[in-house]
């Protein structure tokens, strides 16, 4: 990769710098002026200021590293050591008059599962309908729907199993039967707990079914998103904020591909955006959640998720947002979403 693409000016917004950090596949950004370096922009700094500010407008020179670490090029040949000494993905190479001729970095590509060790309950709700995606779910249960080969219900299981989870429950309704034969698979390395709803109860009314079965901190997902983060770290900041719910959310670009109107009284035209963009945060649907909220949530009641969460802030329990690029995401809800998904594995597999 040419180290340009990674060197920005202090003007550019954050939000700017988190898709070009997504673009790019690295963790770090260079904040240069005159080619000279003046800071560093790790996608750690970005999270840092969206939870303290909620500014994604903000210049991205407000929430860098100001004392950025360097190396001049004849140390080019220590660089790696040096990176790991350190605890950083990629360091600057400065010729003498501190201009950046370069950028080495530790990894092609920052590992996602790198040194994760997470041993917590994962809960996958996985009882609905999935009337989205008809006509495949008139045959089989959305999560078993595959993602190039794999199941997506499998994929997500077999990815936090990687990071050390191995107590997996699964609320079911739709289709159970067949879920379940499909798990039984005495070939698979770990075992799944199922939870049957004898009736719909929505994206959290299952929750409730776990009354006695779990005792701290777990995981909750739906079984048609993936994410490609470093749960340890979520995991440690929900801790750290006592939340009893953290909401992953992710980042969406939105193009409007017409022109938008705005427009007052009599009709009188105030403004004309030809094809305006929108950057905004987006639930992911996964979540870490503490045990005291399946105490929230009658036996058998309906309800989504996101009630709960509201009944949650109601009583002053802690909820709190964990932001994610855009890339670290990946939806199977709809057609469209599940045919890039279906790209991504298929790319990534060859």
């Amino acid at each position: 990769m040419e180290f340009e693409k990674c060197l920005i000016n202090k003007s550019m917004s954050i939000m700017q710098a988190m898709t070009l950090l997504d673009d790019l596949g690295v963790r770090v950004l260079f904040i240069v002026e005159n080619k000279k370096l003046i800071g560093s922009l790790a996608d750690s700094d970005i999270r840092r200021w969206i939870l303290k500010h909620g500014n994604i407008d903000a210049e991205v020179i407000t929430a860098s590293n100001l004392k950025p670490r360097y190396i001049y090029e004849n140390q080019i040949h220590n660089a790696k050591i040096l990176m790991h000494r350190w605890h950083i993905d990629a360091i600057p190479v400065l010729n003498e008059t501190d201009q950046i001729i370069n950028i080495v970095f530790l990894y092609d590509k920052p590992p996602v599962n790198d040194n994760q060790n997470l041993n917590i309950p994962v809960v996958m709700m996985a009882g609905g309908k999935g009337t989205r995606l008809y006509p495949y779910t008139k045959i089989l249960p959305k999560p078993l729907i595959p993602i190039d080969d794999i199941p997506i219900a499998e994929r997500i299981l077999n990815g936090f199993y990687q990071i050390g989870c191995d107590d997996f429950y699964m609320i079911v309704n739709h289709k159970s039967n067949m879920i379940k034969a499909y798990f039984s698979d005495p070939a698979f390395e770990y075992d799944v707990k199922f939870i049957n709803e004898t009736k719909f109860l929505g994206t959290g009314g299952g929750i409730g079914l776990l009354r006695g079965k779990i005792n701290s901190t777990f995981i909750l997902t739906n079984c048609d998103i993936l994410i490609e983060e470093n749960f340890e770290k979520i995991y440690k900041q929900h801790i750290k904020s006592k939340n009893v719910v953290t909401m992953v959310c992710s980042l969406m670009n939105y193009s409007i591909p017409y022109g938008v109107v705005e427009f007052g009284e009599e009709g009188r035209l105030i403004k004309v955006k030809e094809k305006p963009e929108y950057s905004f945060f987006t639930n992911s649907g996964l979540y870490f959640v503490e045990p005291e909220v399946i105490d929230l949530i009658e036996a058998d009641q309906s309800i989504d998720f996101p009630e709960i969460i509201e009944r949650c802030m109601q009583s002053g329990l802690g909820v709190g947002v964990y932001p994610i690029g855009a890339n670290a995401w990946m939806d199977m809800g709809q057609f469209s979403t599940m045919e890039k998904m279906q790209q991504h594995f298929q790319e990534r597999n060859i």
